[in-house]
């Protein structure tokens, strides 16, 4: 009988099986450290700028990343329409967006939905950036029958391009077009510590030449909610329209919302130091799919920069959704054949998989050594049984 645990459960055991899931970095959950913290903290009326924990997160936050002010916000997804929203403040401008951009795929077309922006895009190189010359030639405005373009978004680390850190000299250069071009630079930094960690420098060198970023807590840093939204003050909360008066329209205002930045402040201290081992974790794995030589499934290695590997899959016959379930699922035989942990418990893998040609892996604190050995050898055994079939 097969034992499937694609959908539901947690890492761990369920039942007679053990779970590895790396379907992503949302997955992740609290520390001990983090829980305590979020139980201790002192909170106050976030929406009447009194909630202590809130206001120390955001200066910690505005600091770290060089910036002047930030503002604690529910989701990524509020945090980039906020920015869209500020710096496109007259309905029926336009903003430029990699056409692979997380901003433009899954944020369910907010932009236009709610903010009034129209989205060209441009597209997406495989490290992530784009084309500065065709992003010279997408600006429009000068025609009166053409919208005007006033925002340039970028992504990083870049979620569909593989977890990939973009240029430090592309981003320095992408701004010089915009400031030339009196447009203004927002960043969907969800996973930005992840490139810091990578170039191993300070997150405010990262972002120096963008004019708004925002970064996560709720994925690879493993907080419950929440993600920042930083800029100039008056980006902030100084003139209208601004991210802080538009945040409480869009349903954001929260109230004793130190509980979850509480998390947020053990994060900056206790998760962004260690980012290089999930970056490690995951290098392990992509070594492991390379070393098989397959001529199915393929990763990246060399190109591979942080915590996203992508396994590419070669052949028609094997669809991304069909491999994802049968990693997920415990068949007759595989335990006989050791594919089990140290208490004898069938291996379940979850990944990513939508309708695409590959599988997405993503590694986050909560992942441990084991978890990644147990991994590849349920990964090998898939692998081997899908090369016996074709």
């Amino acid at each position: 009988m097969y034992a499937s645990v694609e959908t539901g459960g947690d890492n761990g055991t369920v039942d007679h099986v053990r779970v590895v899931d790396f379907r992503s970095d949302t997955i992740s959950v609290p520390t001990p450290s983090m829980r305590q913290a979020m139980f201790t903290a002192a909170v106050g009326d976030d929406v009447y700028g009194e909630d202590p924990t809130v206001r120390q997160l955001e200066q910690r936050s505005a600091a770290l990343f060089g910036k002047e002010a930030a503002l604690f916000v529910p989701s990524g997804t509020m945090a980039n329409l906020l920015a869209m929203m500020v710096h496109c403040s007259r309905r029926g401008t336009e903003a430029i967006v990699g056409d692979i951009a997380h901003g433009f795929l899954y944020e369910q077309g907010g932009a236009a939905q709610i903010a009034g922006v129209l989205l060209n895009t441009i597209k997406n190189n495989p490290d992530g950036t784009f084309c500065l010359n065709e992003l010279v030639r997408k600006f429009r405005g000068f025609d009166v029958h053409e919208p005007n373009t006033v925002l340039v978004m970028v992504e990083n680390t870049h979620n569909i391009c593989g977890g990939k850190v973009l240029p430090l000299d592309w981003l320095e250069k992408l701004a010089a077009i915009c400031r030339e071009k009196g447009a203004k630079v927002h960043m969907d930094g969800a996973r930005v510590f992840n490139a810091a960690s990578y170039l191993n420098l300070p997150v405010s060198r990262i972002v120096r030449d963008v004019d708004s970023v925002c970064f996560c807590l709720s994925k690879g840093l493993a907080c419950p909610v929440g993600s920042i939204l930083l800029g100039t003050k008056e980006f902030i909360k100084e003139y209208v329209p601004v991210a802080h008066r538009l945040r409480k329209a869009l349903g954001g205002g929260m109230r004793q919302v130190g509980f979850l930045a509480a998390a947020g402040l053990c994060a900056l201290d206790e998760i962004v130091p260690k980012l290089k081992d999930d970056h490690a974790r995951t290098r392990r794995v992509a070594e492991a799919i390379d070393q098989m030589g397959s001529p199915i499934f393929k990763v990246d290695l060399a190109n591979l920069h942080t915590n996203i590997l992508m396994v590419e899959i070669l052949s028609k016959q094997v669809h991304s959704s069909d491999f994802a379930h049968r990693l997920a699922t415990v068949a007759p035989g595989e335990m006989e054949a050791g594919v089990v942990d140290a208490d004898g418990k069938g291996i379940a893998v979850k990944v990513s998989a939508r309708d695409w040609t590959f599988a997405r892996i993503v590694i986050y604190t909560n992942i441990t050594d084991e978890d990644v050995e147990l991994a590849i050898k349920k990964i090998r055994y898939v692998v081997a049984e899908y090369e016996k079939e074709l």
